[in-house]
């Protein structure tokens, strides 16, 4: 007789006997860069030679289709429609990864070759996303093998390889795909746990806006010595705008650009959080292993939690600065300064107002002559409400398939997912179940994945398939 037991047993056994590893191995292998030229045929042959075979064995109609944007990676579709009248789930990945970056790995290290050492297993894209997309769908395996080839729910799958590019495309090709990809919910993996031992559900993402601040304020450089002191130093009057911003210990002074203006929040009230991003984040501890030691306590908005901090408030960043030439300094005042920086920032601000918000401020901080230039959204902010119905059932079945652990649910995700898309255009509801931790080192040299959580992870899966084909879910009629 099937079972559920028996169906995570299986995906355990996969898992622990190294059918998984190896599977990992092979894909992992494929150097699917999206960031790098000279790897659009890796794109194609990761969907085409690895993942399509793998779904078509499992009983799936897929389809591979060149991106609907010139110059992006090819996106996958699969479906396996049992009973139309049943639940229809949808799953996502992404094949590509960012650089491999091979010179930056240590040594012993490569970052197309998985390497086991201890419980971590390197590798570019283990842990963003081909291992976690990978442990999804040999838990839908084992799930079938169960069952005897039947998974009693409709399933279609969005694996795409832009996504390190910001997703391009993928709004426009499931707004052209509408009917193709409609679905009852989005089940999904990407991105971190709160802690590396605590299974986590996230039913958003945080957006990325970006935008270049410029001070240019002559064709060339003046002689330090001959200049220097009579003459405006750029560099200096781009340090102290950022300094307007944000304050030494990180917190935001551009208001408007959060929650609820961050009226709310001033003099340390958290309350400008909404009341049920507050709830569910009550008692959570984000973090984990080495790296916590980043975490710094006083650094963002006074009177929030590290939780709240980073699943229900905005982040101000700075990716890139520079004026002059630092590898090979001259003796002149540099001619202009620019900086690139970022805003993480939740479904509660609205990032179209971002840009006026900024020379607003910078106008009336004295700062004319500082441009903002190249302002845009790269992925929108998402969330579906962690008291849905969809959501507590994810929770209940994780939990039962992982006995004494408590599911922790996060509003959103830190980092940035197309969750909008699916929301803007079928109108899913959004869980996303991460099997990595904030330690992995994706987008970074020596990426990699923890073994521990990927074992909970495949096991989590196989029950939420199995509990799917129960009919015992939000979208069951009885």
């Amino acid at each position: 007789m099937p079972t559920r037991e028996g169906a995570i047993a299986r995906a355990r056994t996969f898992f622990d006997d190294g059918g998984f590893r190896a599977r990992l191995t092979e894909l992992v292998a494929v150097p699917s860069t999206s960031q790098d030229p000279g790897h659009e045929a890796d794109l194609w042959r990761y969907l085409r030679d690895f993942i399509g075979p793998w779904l078509e064995g499992m009983g799936f109609v897929t389809e591979i289709h060149a991106n609907p944007l010139a110059g992006f990676g090819p996106i996958l579709t699969a479906e396996r429609i049992e009973d139309p009248a049943r639940p229809t789930v949808l799953t996502y990945g992404h094949g590509d990864t960012v650089r491999g970056l091979e010179d930056q790995w240590r040594a012993g290290l490569d970052p197309w070759t998985l390497t086991e050492e201890g419980d971590r297993w390197y590798g570019r894209g283990t842990a963003d996303n081909k291992g976690q997309h990978a442990l999804n769908l040999a838990a839908l395996e084992a799930v079938l093998a169960e069952r005897g080839g039947r998974l009693g729910f409709n399933l279609k799958i969005v694996l795409e390889t832009a996504e390190e590019r910001g997703s391009q495309g993928l709004r426009e090709f499931v707004a052209a795909n509408r009917e193709k990809l409609a679905a009852d919910v989005l089940i999904a993996s990407d991105g971190p746990r709160v802690m590396p031992e605590t299974p986590t559900i996230a039913t958003g993402s945080r957006g990325t806006f970006h935008f270049d601040l410029i001070v240019d304020l002559r064709p060339g450089g003046v002689h330090s010595g001959h200049w220097g002191g009579l003459t405006t130093d750029p560099a200096v009057v781009l340090a102290h705008a950022i300094a307007s911003i944000c304050d030494r210990h990180g917190k935001i002074l551009v208001r408007d650009w959060l929650p609820n203006g961050g009226k709310a929040a001033e003099g340390g009230n958290a309350s400008a959080v909404p009341a049920s991003v507050r709830e569910a984040l009550a008692g959570c501890v984000v973090g984990g292993g080495a790296e916590s030691a980043a975490i710094d306590s006083d650094w963002g908005e006074p009177g929030l939690s590290a939780a709240e901090k980073i699943y229900g408030w905005t982040g101000f960043i700075v990716l890139a600065m520079l004026s002059g030439r630092p590898e090979n300094p001259v003796n002149a005042v540099a001619p202009n300064a620019r900086a690139h920086c970022q805003i993480r920032y939740t479904t509660d601000s609205d990032p179209e107002t971002f840009t006026a918000a900024l020379r607003r401020h910078l106008d009336a901080h004295g700062f004319p002559e500082v441009k903002i230039e190249g302002s845009y959204v790269r992925m929108n902010a998402s969330r579906t409400d962690p008291a849905d119905p969809w959501v507590k059932w994810a929770v209940a079945s994780m939990e039962k398939s992982l006995p004494d652990q408590r599911v922790q649910v996060i509003p959103n995700a830190s980092g940035g997912l197309p969750g909008d898309v699916f929301i803007d255009h079928l109108g899913v509801k959004l869980i996303w179940v991460p099997h990595s931790y904030n330690g992995c080192k994706q987008h970074g040299p020596d990426e990699h994945f923890l073994t521990g959580p990927a074992r909970e992870g495949i096991a989590a899966f196989a029950g939420l398939w199995w509990d799917l084909g129960e009919g015992r879910n939000p979208q069951s009629k009885t």
